[in-house]
C-alpha cells in the first residue's frame, strides 16, 4: 500500500480542517485506492444515517484520487459529472470501507468510480464520474507547500 498525500484544508482529506473528514488515503493497487471512515453523529441526514451530501462528496473525491498517479506529479482533476446511486442507508458510527477505480482516460478526461461498503462487504453508495484535467495555467498559481500538500506519517 502507498499512502496518497494529504492536504491542511481540504474537506476529505484536511487534516486540519476542523469539520473535515481527515480521510487517509492508499494505493493498494494501479488505479485503486481505498480509504476507511467511521462518521460522526453530526454528519447525519436522518437518524443513524449519513447525510447523502457527504455520500456524494466521499465518492466525488475518491473516484478523483483513483486518477491521481504518482504523488510526485499528481494528474489533479475536477469533477464535470458525478453520477451517484444510494443503494442503502449508509450508517454512522459504523466503519465503511471505501474503493476507488480509475476507469478509461483520454485526453484531458477520465472516468472514475467509487464505491462505499459497510462491514458486511455491501455496497451502499456508489458513483460513476467524469474528471476533468485541471488547466496547466490554474496549476501554475498554486503553491502546494501553502497547501500542505504532502504524504504525512500515520
Amino acid at each position: 500500500m502507498k499512502k496518497q498525500p494529504n492536504s491542511l484544508h481540504c474537506f476529505i482529506c484536511g487534516l486540519e480542517n476542523p469539520i473535515g473528514l481527515k480521510l487517509k488515503i492508499y494505493e493498494t493497487g494501479e488505479g485503486i485506492i481505498e480509504t476507511t471512515f467511521t462518521a460522526p453523529d453530526h454528519f447525519q441526514g436522518y437518524p443513524g444515517v449519513l447525510h447523502g451530501g457527504i455520500v456524494a462528496s466521499i465518492l466525488d473525491e475518491i473516484s478523483g484520487r483513483a486518477l491521481m498517479g504518482d504523488p510526485s506529479s499528481p494528474r489533479f482533476m475536477f469533477t464535470g459529472k458525478l453520477d451517484v446511486k444510494y443503494r442503502k442507508n449508509v450508517p454512522i458510527g459504523k466503519p465503511l470501507h471505501i474503493v476507488g477505480k480509475a476507469g478509461k482516460s483520454k485526453g484531458k478526461m477520465a472516468e472514475g468510480w467509487a464505491g462505499i461498503y459497510n462491514e458486511n462487504n455491501e455496497l451502499l453508495a456508489e458513483a460513476n464520474t467524469l474528471l476533468i484535467d485541471v488547466p496547466q495555467d490554474l496549476l501554475a498559481q498554486t503553491d502546494s507547500n501553502n497547501l500542505g500538500w504532502k504524504i504525512y506519517p500515520d
